[in-house]
């Protein structure tokens, strides 16, 4: 174990722990003694027909998710719904390498798999919480993969779905993209194969991470225009590398960010249907806004279009930045106006 401050309350705010016991993962080993990290807002109504669930993505908590997009100014607003907000197991704040004991610590770490996810999210509304049907499940990126299974996987208890920024199915362009993200880690003397004692250990793998991210996590236009400037407040592209990116990434712990990608690179629904996506995806009978960013080179808007095109009851809502893929954190405000005026549309639906 390792004590990584980024991960703990006095960086993430409050949030709680929901005990899972010990988790039965698909590919057979057992999470013991699981923890789900899950902050909530807002209250539930009597008919508990006002919940929403969020989801998180790569690298990101829940932390993130409610800074950018829950508040009463929001379509997420406290006042009307009552949102959980839930980190996805091995991102550093439910259990993940980090904070395991031995003998599942660091990179003994079980692999975990986004259906592991939704099961151990599905335990926390239903049986914490005793919520029957969502109201809205909604995430982006990674957490826009757990939409879909949620979908999939447990049809009548989800009436809308939001996946941002996501496909059901990871591409084999993305899976090769990770490939080369998880070897800028491992490449790293200091990894030592998973057993270093601080992720500052690993600094020049995360900061070769960092500069990774950056070629396909923002836009060619973000680069030609230089936004940096305009959005973000940096002074040139290296200020934006060193200020943003790699300033991102350093604090994180690479055992996590290994988790997460193992997870990425296998998030596919259509497993549920021998590996035939149309049928997997004709089991969706929420009301779904298939979200993606113009500009997106992770998740590009026409793998997207295909993704909806197989869902019965399925509206495509394009968003538009230049910021691309990591638009989704919400450093320009056009992007969350119109994220919240799809959802507020969605959730009038």
């Amino acid at each position: 174990m390792i004590d990584n401050p980024y991960y703990g309350r006095e960086t993430q705010g409050e949030f709680e722990l929901y005990d899972l016991g010990n988790l039965v993962l698909e590919d057979g080993e057992t999470l013991r003694d699981a923890k789900l990290a899950y902050r909530n807002f807002g209250r539930l109504n009597a008919e508990k027909s006002n919940a929403i669930l969020v989801t998180t993505w790569f690298s990101g908590t829940g932390k993130v998710m409610a800074d950018v997009y829950v508040g009463r100014d929001h379509a997420l607003n406290p006042d009307e719904y009552f949102i959980v907000v839930v980190d996805q197991i091995g991102s550093g704040v439910s259990s993940s390498p980090q904070n395991s004991p031995a003998p599942q610590a660091m990179a003994k770490f079980p692999k975990v798999r986004i259906g592991d996810d939704v099961r151990a999210q599905h335990r926390l509304i239903t049986e914490h919480f005793g919520i029957e049907r969502l109201a809205l499940v909604v995430g982006g990126s990674m957490g826009g993969q757990q939409v879909y299974e949620w979908a999939v996987r447990y049809p009548q208890m989800v009436a809308r779905a939001a996946p941002i920024a996501a496909t059901a199915r990871i591409s084999h362009h993305q899976a090769i993209f990770v490939d080369v993200c998880a070897d800028a880690l491992m490449s790293d003397p200091g990894w030592n194969g998973g057993w270093y004692r601080s992720g500052n250990d690993v600094r020049d793998g995360l900061d070769r991470l960092a500069r990774i991210v950056a070629t396909l996590g923002w836009s060619p236009q973000f680069y030609q225009e230089e936004r940096w400037r305009s959005v973000l407040g940096m002074s040139s592209s290296d200020d934006f590398i060193n200020g943003v990116m790699k300033a991102y990434f350093e604090p994180m712990d690479p055992n996590v960010l290994l988790c997460e990608m193992w997870k990425w690179q296998r998030a596919d629904v259509s497993r549920h249907t021998g590996g035939d996506l149309p049928t997997a995806l004709k089991r969706i009978i929420a009301k779904t806004y298939v979200m993606p960013i113009s500009h997106d080179m992770f998740f590009p808007p026409h793998e997207c279009e295909a993704d909806c095109a197989l869902i019965e009851r399925a509206e495509l809502k394009l968003i538009h930045t230049p910021e691309g893929h990591m638009g989704l954190n919400g450093f320009e405000p056009g992007y969350i106006s119109q994220v919240d005026e799809h959802l507020r549309a969605l959730l009038n639906n």
